[in-house]
């Protein structure tokens, strides 16, 4: 769904979904066992985010968001579009949430679609800067392209968390 507000447009992705967009942009999403990946260009305020269901897809001959290796092949061919490198923006992971009592071993599905994105992002030679990836509960997102900040709001909690980078600060 698209909203035009006063001050740019509000995006909400549904399963399957993926944006690309400028710094008039915000995107959305409520993730489970799904992922997200956001890509954002820190000095053109350009970014995307992706809702992807499954780690790849199965017999379809066209690219769908729904899969994690087509949703990111859709983003990195919007940055070329834009005459960007993939080097040029950070990235963040989330979700991979196990949503359901599934025993210690979690969701095959949410572990699943966290291995890929790791995995797909190494092979795009994407550089991540900060991740929220697994445990339960759903995760909602709010990416704001202007400043490339991510909100979580994680789980029943009524508090709200930032994603952390690799050194344990704000991302």
């Amino acid at each position: 769904m698209t909203t035009q507000l006063g001050s740019g447009i509000d995006i909400f992705l549904h399963p399957g979904d993926w944006y690309f967009g400028d710094r008039h942009t915000r995107i959305h999403t409520t993730l489970g066992s799904c992922i997200s990946v956001t890509v954002w260009h820190p000095v053109l305020r350009l970014g995307g985010m992706c809702h992807y269901m499954l780690p790849g897809r199965g017999l379809e001959e066209e690219l769908s968001a729904r899969y994690g290796d087509d949703a990111l092949q859709l983003l990195m061919a919007e940055i070329r579009q834009h005459g960007t490198h993939a080097s040029d923006y950070e990235v963040k992971l989330f979700g991979g949430a196990s949503m359901f009592e599934v025993g210690p071993q979690g969701s095959l599905v949410a572990r699943r679609n966290i291995e890929a994105a790791e995995a797909l992002v190494a092979r795009h030679g994407l550089s991540v800067v900060a991740r929220s990836l697994g445990g339960t509960g759903y995760r909602r997102l709010f990416f704001n392209i202007a400043d490339g900040d991510v909100w979580v709001r994680q789980g029943e909690s009524s508090s709200t968390a930032i994603c952390t980078d690799k050194s344990g600060g704000v991302a």
